[in-house]
């Protein structure tokens, strides 16, 4: 049965391949496997060292340092094994059906997980909830080649390894789940979701009485060698001892050893000297944890939470301060509406196990309802955890039917009669003898549901779970399964129509730019500009620096002259954008806008404010009342561009917008510093060429000035324009500063007559004024 789940999870996800084609979706997978590709032709060594000069321009990205390398280890690993059989596969045929694989082995980590917290029944039905849920199906569907693809996995499996360490306490078994945990480090970001749920998990055990050797062997075991192989991955290095969100698993660890070593300490004290000694042990031993951690923080060896960690506890804090992580659609709060879509039946059964774990809670069962309260939580605060809520719901979900099918399959009349059947055999061997009397029991016997109750029940269990089924499978075919490269629409007649404008668009890049040409576009389509179109791009969906981000989205918001000087500072050679204005795309440039202008104006609020590109109205508009910031900046200008003049069909005026529902206000412009390059089929992407600079900046010419002789009188002579006052006079035929041989002659003859002859007379006749005002003479005079 388990087998079966696992077949129907790797079928249920291969419609986008039916419906399309074989081919990598949405953004991220494009980076994904890119990388998978240059690993595999390059060798793993060089792929860690790989500094691709193709991202981030003019900074670059250093690869093997900046991912989580699991998923294109993984990759390699299968393509290497198949050649090895001579079974020639393309290393993008494994990327595309990496997903559904994996989810068929997530199905048996369900199973086995579910299994030993409660039956093996429960763990069918959970294995068969997680291989067709859509909360799962969502980030495993062929062709979504992400990370999520093999966490998941790695996730209920490191759980599944952790609770038969629980129950064992073996060092084995430790130790397998320190190897699963290793696996799920080097795969993605959400492995902090481990290492802090299985530290709460033993710390609510310790709250709770329920120490027991088993406890401190089995995290002993883990936390050590868990540790130690996650610094081992190049991107999370000493992150494990120098975060703060790893800190919890180190505390839970000191306190776990404590209360070993205070428990071993007992048994050789008396009753009131234990009490003092714990008192005091306790006292010291917070003071000091607490002490070292303040101090390792202050000193900055311990690095304080981080800007995403707060926006999960506080969902107002990324809008304010981190624009770019609530620009992200998937990092919005879920709805109920979500949670439904997502989930169907099992959010309603889903209460339902928890409180059968709760009635029968046991040391496993302690974990399922962490597990449940905290994924919860979280899922409600961001949607994209929805992931993380999935598989504890199929589980919990699981053990509410199976309870209830135990229930109400149960058939008491069986046994009753079976009772009655035992006990008159008895008598009847028993006939010669005195018996007992027969105590009267005058109390009526509790009557159980009838047979017609239970089926009923069982029926109608059997009815929701089928459409579970039916809603799974819509979803999956419907929501879930259409790349977001390649769109689809229905006419009327309920035919398809394919538009294929992102990857005509990135062809022609690829076909008709300079190899090192450079793109400048907004993040979201940075990894598939770099896989598909090969050519340089400014930002993409690493998001790591935001300065760089805030500079392109202050280009975008910009008017075109700002923002020629921006793109000439950054060698920009072509700049792409989105625009959904002729077939009602949502999902374009202008919609997103708003978020450029904001983390534009986080890091450049001196030239752009937001409230510049709102009407007085407080509203955003594109139509003739909109702002003239907003009419007149590079995005609206490179969106609308010659869309004045089209005109889609007779009920609406020319340059009538189909997203935004209204005729735009800025038709009749024209681009001084960029051309149109090229524009897809149904004007889904537009690419403008940057213009280089002129030669030779044209000069208008000028009329000559005449001038006119002025008359100047006796009055005015003096102030006549470009007279100097108190000019020297200078004579003809000498310079001025030069001293003809004479005068030198003459002054030499002069001073030696004075010094020999002259000057001893002065001095014995004549008193010291004299003296003083005659050198002062012979100085002016030199």
């Amino acid at each position: 049965m388990a087998d079966t789940g696992a077949l129907a999870g790797f079928s249920s996800r291969l419609f986008s391949v039916i419906r399309f084609e074989s081919i990598i979706h949405e953004f991220d997978p494009w980076f994904n496997y890119r990388s998978t590709h240059y690993m595999v032709n390059n060798g793993f060594y060089n792929f860690l060292n790989w500094f691709d000069d193709r991202a981030w321009y003019p900074l670059g990205r250093i690869v093997g340092g900046t991912v989580y390398p699991g998923l294109m280890v993984t990759s390699g690993s299968i393509h290497w094994v198949l050649h090895t059989l001579n079974i020639p596969v393309h290393i993008r045929d494994i990327c595309v059906f990496l997903a559904p694989i994996f989810s068929g082995l997530t199905a048996l980590a369900t199973y086995f997980f579910t299994k030993e917290i409660w039956s093996a029944g429960a763990g069918l039905f959970a294995a068969c909830f997680i291989a067709i849920v859509p909360g799962y199906i969502s980030r495993s569907v062929a062709g979504s080649y992400d990370n999520e693809g093999i966490a998941i996995f790695a996730l209920m499996f490191t759980y599944y390894t952790w609770i038969k360490a629980v129950k064992t306490g073996t060092v084995f078994w430790g130790v397998c789940t320190a190897l699963s945990y290793f696996y799920m480090v080097s795969a993605w970001g959400g492995y902090v979701f481990i290492i802090n749920l299985i530290p709460l998990h033993v710390f609510v055990l310790l709250l709770m009485r329920r120490y027991s050797r088993r406890i401190y062997i089995a995290y002993s075991t883990f936390y050590i060698v868990g540790l130690l192989l996650s610094m081992q991955i190049p991107f999370v290095g000493f992150q494990p001892i120098r975060t703060s969100e790893h800190m919890a698993a180190a505390g839970v660890f000191a306190l776990l050893n404590a209360y070993a070593a205070l428990r071993y300490i007992q048994s050789h004290l008396t009753k009131a000297e234990f009490r003092y000694f714990f008192i005091i042990s306790i006292v010291a031993s917070a003071g000091l944890v607490f002490l070292t951690v303040v101090g390792l923080t202050w000193a900055g060896f311990i690095a304080p939470w981080s800007g995403r960690f707060y926006s999960l506890w506080d969902t107002g804090y990324a809008k304010i301060h981190i624009p770019i992580i609530a620009s992200v659609s998937e990092h919005q709060p879920t709805t109920w509406v979500s949670f439904f879509f997502d989930l169907h039946i099992l959010v309603c059964a889903f209460p339902a196990g928890v409180w059968f774990c709760i009635r029968n809670v046991n040391d496993e069962r302690v974990f399922a309802v962490l597990y449940a309260i905290s994924a919860s939580y979280f899922a409600g605060v961001m949607v994209r955890l929805m992931l993380t809520l999935t598989p504890i719901v199929c589980v919990l979900a699981a053990i509410a039917f199976s309870k209830t099918f135990e229930v109400y399959s149960k058939d008491d009349s069986v046994k009753s009669k079976q009772k009655e059947h035992s006990q008159e055999t008895k008598n009847d061997r028993l006939y010669d003898q005195v018996g007992k009397p027969k105590k009267v029991n005058d109390k009526p016997k509790e009557q159980g549901l009838g047979t017609n109750i239970k089926s009923t029940i069982n029926i109608a269990v059997v009815m929701m779970l089928m459409l579970f089924a039916v809603h799974c499978t819509w979803v999956t075919s419907s929501a879930y399964s259409s790349p977001s490269i390649v769109l689809a629409s229905y006419n009327h007649d309920g035919s398809r129509t394919i538009l294929d404008d992102f990857r005509e668009a990135y062809f022609w890049l690829r076909q008709n730019t300079h190899d090192k040409a450079r793109v400048m576009s907004w993040w979201d389509y940075g990894y598939q500009i770099a896989g598909m179109g090969n050519r340089t791009t400014l930002v993409d969906n690493n998001t790591w620096n935001n300065s760089h981000i805030a500079l392109v989205g202050k280009a975008m918001s910009s008017n075109e002259s700002a923002a020629y000087d921006i793109m000439r500072s950054l060698d920009v050679d072509y700049v792409l954008v989105i625009f959904g204005g002729v077939i009602g795309y949502s999902g374009d440039d202008i919609n997103k806008f708003l978020w450029m202008v904001r983390i534009a104006e986080g890091e450049h609020p001196k030239d752009i404010r937001e409230s510049d590109y709102f009407t007085p109205q407080g509203e955003y508009r594109v139509d003739a009342a909109g702002s003239s910031t907003l009419l007149n900046c590079l995005m609206y200008k490179l969106s609308y561009y010659r869309f004045g003049q089209l005109q889609l069909d007779f009920r609406n005026p020319p340059g009538y917008d189909r997203t935004r529902g209204v005729e735009i206000g800025n038709k009749d412009f024209d681009l001084t510093h960029l051309e149109e390059a090229y524009t897809t089929e149904h004007w889904l992407v537009r690419i403008y060429k940057v213009k280089d600079l002129d030669n030779r900046q044209k000069v208008k010419a000028r009329r000559p000035i005449k001038k006119t002789m002025k008359r100047h009188t006796s009055k005015t002579a003096k102030r006549k324009q470009g007279r100097i006052k108190d000019k020297p006079k200078i004579k003809k035929g000498i310079k001025k500063g030069k001293k003809s041989f004479s005068i030198l002659f003459f002054c030499f003859l002069f001073f030696f007559t004075f010094s020999k002859i002259f000057f001893p007379l002065i001095v014995s006749s004549f008193s010291f004024p004299f003296l003083y005002i005659f050198f002062s003479l012979f100085l002016f005079l030199f």
